[in-house]
């Protein structure tokens, strides 16, 4: 099921709709992140595509005018790949292909591939082919038409099952396959979590491509692989960490997105354990992204989805070196100034006031107050050390109290 695609420039175009749901902005905003998801993948954007519509044309996604237009460019430049930012039905998929007459995607499918191609484990590839075959049942379109319908008269009575209806009882039982694999897998790591003793567990959790990684390798001194692309990370990585003198177990996970495939949320939410099971969860923020206000609700809604929502967070805003405001020019009586405008240290004020102390704000790339950042979390994880070991409070004294 899983393919392993070779990393190519392979032309593309991005398609997005703006709808009374989604203004002009929030479209310009999915279309420039399904552009680094295409670049991810092995994809080069020659041109995006949007329409104004009340909602997605049912047939044909958008209209006909805007139809013709994409398929002139198409046959134009020679495009091989056609990408949609909104998920597509099978129906629609196929009239599309029929008019486009070049490979059509959706931010689902592409989301699958690039998982696809992430995965290094048993694991992970497994998790990646239940979604890919879950998102494929609905999809599942004959082949062959022979066999179509039983039809009466002599010599003319089909076979019991039409050719589609084996495919998808196939797809069903890969499914089942599956399934039964990743559970067994994952008593398995059960076993694994519960052997490492009553050990305080931090999780890294964050939208994709906010520098969890990068901040894992600083901090465990380890080397996780970390990438300027989204979903550098698949796989859930361990790492025992010590600050000062104090030893907890640190976990880096797999990052959120926006309008993240359901079967993944599915499929991954076993790996996710990882971060229901934690006793501090560090929330990684890209302070540098125009949008990391969005990223963090998207952020917490998978995490409520997983029950994980009310544990100890800490608020980790990364890339302080990387934030730059948007300039404001208070002579201009017209003009209105927004979030965008806001210095580093107005950010610093707002969460401040939101979260009080549970926010910090580092540069894991420049280790730019990482100190301090050792400091929040050797406190916290102390605090939780303590309340189940309170025998062990003198062995861990105050931050300040140590010497190295």
């Amino acid at each position: 099921m899983i393919e392993k695609k070779v990393i190519g420039l392979e032309k593309a175009v991005l398609i997005g709709v703006i709808t009374k749901l989604q203004d002009e902005t929030k479209s310009e905003e999915y279309l420039e992140e399904l552009e680094f998801l295409t670049y991810t993948a092995g994809g080069e954007v020659l041109r995006r595509f949007t329409q104004k519509m009340d909602k997605p044309n049912p047939k044909t996604f958008i209209g006909t005018g805007k139809m013709e237009e994409l398929r002139l460019y198409i046959e134009e430049h020679k495009v091989g790949t056609a990408i949609f930012d909104d998920e597509l039905s099978s129906a629609q998929e196929r009239n599309i292909s029929k008019i486009l007459n070049c490979k059509v995607l959706d931010r689902t499918n592409l989301i699958l591939d690039i998982f696809a191609q992430r995965a290094q484990t048993s694991y992970a590839r497994t998790q990646v082919e239940l979604a890919q075959c879950e998102y494929l049942l609905p999809r599942l379109k004959g082949m062959w038409t022979h066999l179509e319908r039983q039809k009466g008269g002599i010599g003319m009575r089909g076979p019991g099952e039409t050719e589609i209806e084996t495919d998808r009882r196939i797809v069903r039982e890969k499914i089942a396959l599956l399934k039964a694999k990743i559970k067994k897998i994952d008593k398995q790591m059960s076993v694994q979590r519960s052997n490492r003793g009553a050990m305080v567990r931090v999780a890294l959790v964050g939208y994709t491509n906010v520098g969890k990684s990068t901040l894992m390798n600083v901090i465990s001194k380890s080397d996780v692989f970390a990438e300027n692309k989204l979903f550098a990370t698949l796989d859930t990585t361990v790492r025992k960490v010590v600050v000062k003198n104090l030893p907890f177990l640190m976990s880096d996970t797999v990052g959120f997105i926006r309008k993240l495939p359901t079967q993944l949320v599915d499929s991954f939410k076993s790996t996710l354990d990882e971060v229901r099971e934690s006793d501090l969860l560090l929330h990684v923020v890209d302070i540098s992204h125009p949008n990391f206000e969005d990223h963090i609700a998207s952020v917490n809604l998978i995490l409520g989805e997983i029950n994980a929502l009310d544990k100890p967070t800490l608020m980790v805003f990364n890339k302080i070196d990387a934030y730059e405001a948007e300039p404001f020019d208070d002579t201009d009586l017209i003009a209105v100034r927004t979030e965008a405008h806001y210095s580093l240290d107005e950010w610093k004020s707002t969460w401040m006031s939101k979260i009080g102390e549970n926010s910090l704000f580092i540069s894991a790339l420049n280790k730019e107050n990482l100190e301090d950042f050792r400091k929040r979390v050797y406190d916290t994880v102390r605090e939780i050390h303590v309340k189940r070991f309170p025998y062990n409070r003198f062995l861990y004294p105050d931050y300040e109290d140590i010497i190295e």
